[in-house]
């Protein structure tokens, strides 16, 4: 898991570190595998990425922002595409930007950029060749990477035909012909159907369990989600977050937390009474009684509302205290808006985008 969950304000004060495996307090981290410390980039007047740090050891780790948050800068940063104007991002120990360095990277970038005239497994073949492997090394690894991404049956059709998500698969493929440590994933889901998002996932995890280092750029944030809750939030160029999406909720106590609840009450408690005393608890901002669809079934005595509250951790446990009390059952308890999205919602504010 993270060791540090950090802010952009906190940033200026120690370095946010991303550690992507959990590991028992008594045994020793693994080694780093990529460092980046206080990177900064410009372009010209604007500012790409500002002062980002990020600590990276085995593991999937994803990374979130709006567009134009820095997220496709700072991968070609850590690529070694781009040069900080201050800072340093080290690969195993090595400046990204140097020839040594690229045996430990494989990267995926979210744009197409192929010589179309090719099939698929001529595609490969060349960027293995161009990795410096013999004719038959690049063979061989072309043919495994290409079954490994599931393109085996599809790999001696022309480029220039591929539909979206067989060019993300090839991309993938070439990204991990010279079996590198460090997997740079830019928008891997982009054009993929749900089959294949489930066999990427799939793949991911694998090379995580394998001792790889994985980074993920996604818009895609349910399905990001769904394959690691270790986040970096960039907002601004800046590093605005870092850890499980549940850690960097629990910061964010000055925005509302929305709950579904249903609840069936002892006879003679009317909805506005029990709306009431939800109301009264201490971190509540507001309750709206939730009617029922017409024509639904409705048991007698079940209440439904929206509970808008801080403090998620203290609400909680004042309302298991009110249900003990009031002998309320819970049918259900429902938090809304702790997804990736909606935290990336109130960390960036009104101008975050999906």
């Amino acid at each position: 898991m993270p060791d540090v969950l950090d802010s952009a304000d906190s940033q200026r004060r120690r370095p946010a570190v991303i550690s992507a495996t959990a590991t028992a307090p008594a045994r020793p981290l693994p080694p780093v595998v990529l460092r980046a410390s206080r990177v900064s980039k410009w372009y010209g007047p604007v500012i790409g990425v500002n002062q980002v740090s990020l600590e990276l050891r085995t593991g999937i780790t994803g990374l979130v922002g709006a567009n134009g948050a820095g997220k496709s800068t700072l991968l070609r940063l850590i690529a070694g595409h781009l040069r900080p104007d201050l800072g340093e991002v080290l690969v195993r120990g090595i400046p990204a930007s140097e020839a040594q360095a690229k045996f430990h990277i494989g990267y995926c970038p979210d744009l197409d950029h192929f010589y179309e005239e090719m099939t698929g497994r001529q595609f490969v073949r060349a960027m293995a060749r161009l990795c410096g492997y013999t004719r038959v090394d690049a063979e061989d690894r072309a043919e495994r990477a290409i079954e490994r991404v599931g393109m085996a049956d599809r790999a001696d059709r022309g480029l220039r035909g591929y539909s979206k998500g067989m060019r993300q698969r090839v991309k993938l493929a070439q990204a991990l012909i010279h079996d590198p440590s460090l997997l740079i994933l830019d928008e891997p889901l982009s054009g993929i159907d749900p089959v294949g998002r489930a066999e990427f996932l799939d793949l991911f995890r694998s090379l995580a369990e394998q001792g790889k280092c994985l980074l993920v750029s996604s818009h895609e944030l349910d399905e990001l989600e769904k394959l690691t809750d270790h986040v970096a939030i960039l907002a601004h160029g800046r590093i605005a977050a870092v850890g499980s999406v549940a850690q960097i909720r629990d910061r964010l106590d000055r925005h509302p937390l929305t709950i579904r609840l249903e609840i069936d009450v002892p006879e003679g408690d009317t909805p506005r009474k029990v709306a009431g005393t939800v109301l009264a608890l201490s971190d509540v901002l507001g309750v709206d009684l939730v009617e029922p669809v017409e024509g639904e079934p409705v048991s007698p005595g079940l209440v439904r509302l929206l509970v808008r509250a801080n403090n998620p951790q203290r609400f909680f446990a004042e309302l298991t205290r009110l249900v003990l009390e009031e002998w309320y059952e819970v049918r259900r308890l429902e938090t809304l808006d702790d997804s990736t999205g909606a935290v990336l919602g109130y960390l960036l504010g009104a101008g975050a985008t999906r």
